[in-house]
C-alpha cells in the first residue's frame, strides 16, 4: 500500500512540474507530464489505464512541440510577415529556449524583427511581425494548456471512469 502511495505521489509531483514546464524554459513540459501519468498507469498495474491510451497521451504531448513552432508562424504570418521574418521567429524561437524567459519572450520578436529587416522592409513593418509572433507565442502557450489539460483529462476519465 505504501508503495502505491509513493507511486501517486510522484506522479503527482511529475504532473506538476511538467505545468510548471509549460511556460519555463529548460523543464520540458508535455513529456513531464507523460511521464507522470505513465507512473500513475503503473502504480495500478496498467489496469486502468492501458496501451491505447497511453498512445493517445503520447500523441497529444508529442503535439505540444507541433504547436510551439505553428503559433509563431501563424501568428507573424497574420501580421504580414515575410517569409524570412517566419524564419527568423523560428529562430529566435529556438535560441530563446536556452536563454531563459526573457529569451522564449524576446526570441520569436527579435528573430522576427530581424528577418524581416533582412528582407529590406522598414522597421515599422519589422516591429508589426515581431508583435505578430510574440502574440502567435502567446497562442501557443494557450493550446499547448488545453493539450496539457486534454491529457490529464484522458487519463482521469480513463482511470476512475473505467
Amino acid at each position: 500500500m505504501e508503495e502505491i502511495i509513493f507511486y501517486w505521489v510522484g506522479a503527482a509531483l511529475l504532473v506538476g512540474l511538467g505545468l510548471v514546464g509549460l511556460f519555463l524554459p529548460g523543464l520540458p513540459g508535455a513529456p513531464l507530464i507523460l511521464m507522470g501519468l505513465i507512473l500513475g498507469a503503473w502504480a495500478n498495474d496498467f489496469t486502468y489505464v492501458g496501451l491505447w491510451t497511453i498512445v493517445v497521451l503520447t500523441v497529444l504531448a508529442g503535439l505540444t512541440y507541433a504547436v510551439d513552432f505553428w503559433a509563431t508562424m501563424f501568428g507573424a504570418k497574420k501580421f504580414g510577415a515575410s517569409k524570412r521574418a517566419i524564419v527568423g521567429a523560428l529562430i529566435g524561437a529556438v535560441i530563446g529556449i536556452f536563454l531563459g524567459l526573457p529569451g522564449v519572450v524576446l526570441g520569436p520578436f527579435i528573430g522576427a524583427v530581424a528577418g524581416e529587416l533582412s528582407a529590406q522592409r522598414d522597421l515599422r513593418q519589422a516591429t508589426r511581425a515581431g508583435i505578430g509572433a510574440t502574440i502567435g507565442l502567446v497562442l501557443g502557450a494557450a493550446i499547448k494548456l488545453a493539450l496539457a489539460f486534454t491529457m490529464i483529462g484522458i487519463f482521469l476519465a480513463t482511470r476512475f471512469l473505467s
